[in-house]
Parts: structure tokens; C-alpha cells; sequence
């Protein structure tokens, strides 16, 4: 049963609202995104390589930028800064071939039912997705469980955040935003590390969906509140 204080609920998309395995889902939108580049002379090995030195700069963001602003820096360090006139084509990739990745990913019929139970019951539900992907890629993703931004409070993408998942600061930087205490939060999600432990270290509680458990570290986690999605939804006394 969720805590009496708790009256906002976070969740993370991959792995959680959206069932995937991270390697599936990671082949396919690189792909997707290669076959997008390469009519702007991009060969496929270059650009996923400034992709990942993208990711790496983002992950380790200080908070003195914006993500976004720390992923196309590092993406044109590798590319040339000509790449950065290619912003808004990509925007657009996001919005329309990213669907293809779609198939990579599973179904999860009880991500809007969770949502919306979870709203009628007097909580506020924010999307706490590490940021490293745009609002527009995002928006795509929780499409594929028919969820949209507008279905929650918040939504955290690279334009908006100063941090990611592991570093704590990331969920201190979206209460911050949201106007929320972390006595007041639940933070719902997959990863170990990213989800539970740097939750736990900003003051959240949370609870790990295990049917795409990600737990690299080999943490013990038999004292955590766990359980596969609709665990979760009895949990939250949805049913």
C-alpha cells in the first residue's frame, strides 16, 4: 500500500510504462536513425559513435546547461558543427520514423488504465524519463502505450533537465520544477540504480516494476517494494 503522505507519483517509461529490452530497442532506433542521416553523408559507425559521446555528455551533465545543449555540443564535436543545421530534421525523425522502433518494444495495456486510476484517486503523476532523449521522441514513446504529455503534471526530456538518471540531482531538479517535497513522492521504475537508489538518495520512496528488471550492480533487493506492473496497480489500490 502506498504511504498516507504520498500524493505524487513518478514514473519512468522504458522498461516500466513501455516494456522493452533496453539492447532491442537501442538496435532498432539506431538503425531508424542511421537510415534518417545517411542521405546527409553521415555513415552509420560515425553517427551512433557521436550519439553515445552525446549520451556520455549528458549523463554526466553538472547542471550548468541543459542536456540538449550538452548532447549537440558533444554531437558536433564529433560530426563538425555543420551537423547542428540538421537539429530540426532530427526533431522530425523523432515525431515520424522513430514509430518504427516500436516493434522493438512490448504492450502494456495497463499503463493508461494506471494513469488515469492513479489521477482519479487524488494523486499527480509526473514522467520522470531520464532525460536524454527531445520532448518530441518522448511524446512518441508513451504514444506506443497510449499515454501523451498531457496525461501528466510533468514530463522530463533533454531540453528541460540539467541532470540524468543515476545523479540524484536529477529528481532534485524536477521537484524542484514541480513545486514537490520527496516526502511527498513515489518513484515507480525498472532500473535499480537509476530508479530506486538515486531516488532514494534525493528522499523518495519507490517501488521496482521487475518485468524488465535492470539491476547491473547485483544490489539486494528483497527488501524493496516490487512486483510486475500489475503488482504495482494493486499496490496503488486500483483494484
Amino acid at each position: 500500500m502506498i504511504s498516507a503522505n504520498i500524493d505524487t507519483i513518478l514514473f519512468d517509461l522504458d522498461g516500466t510504462l513501455l516494456p522493452m529490452s533496453t539492447e532491442a530497442f537501442t538496435n532498432a532506433y539506431f538503425k531508424l536513425l542511421a537510415q534518417k542521416a545517411a542521405p546527409y553523408g553521415y555513415k552509420p559507425q560515425a553517427l551512433i559513435a557521436a550519439v553515445w559521446k552525446g549520451t556520455k555528455a549528458m549523463i554526466q551533465n553538472d547542471g550548468s546547461t541543459k542536456n540538449d545543449q550538452r548532447f549537440w555540443d558533444a554531437f558536433a564535436e564529433e560530426l563538425g558543427r555543420q551537423v547542428l543545421d540538421l537539429r530540426p530534421v532530427f526533431d522530425r525523425f523523432y515525431a515520424e520514423e522513430f514509430h518504427g522502433a516500436k516493434t522493438a518494444t512490448g504492450e502494456n495495456p495497463l499503463a493508461q488504465p494506471a494513469v488515469a486510476g492513479l489521477k482519479a484517486k487524488g494523486y499527480q503523476v509526473i514522467l520522470a524519463t531520464n532525460p536524454l532523449f527531445p520532448a518530441v521522441g518522448v511524446a512518441t514513446r508513451l504514444s506506443w502505450v497510449g499515454l501523451a504529455p498531457e496525461d501528466f503534471l510533468a514530463v522530463t526530456s533533454y531540453e528541460g533537465s540539467s541532470y540524468c538518471k543515476p545523479n540524484p540531482d536529477y529528481y532534485r531538479e524536477l521537484l524542484a520544477q514541480t513545486g514537490k517535497r520527496p516526502e511527498q513522492c513515489l518513484m515507480v521504475g525498472n532500473d535499480v540504480a537509476e530508479d530506486f537508489l538515486a531516488a532514494k538518495q534525493a528522499g523518495l520512496e519507490g517501488y521496482l516494476i521487475t518485468g524488465c528488471l535492470e539491476n547491473s550492480s547485483g544490489v539486494d533487493i528483497s527488501n524493496i517494494p516490487q512486483g510486475s506492473f500489475r503488482d504495482f496497480m494493486a499496490y496503488a489500490g486500483l483494484y
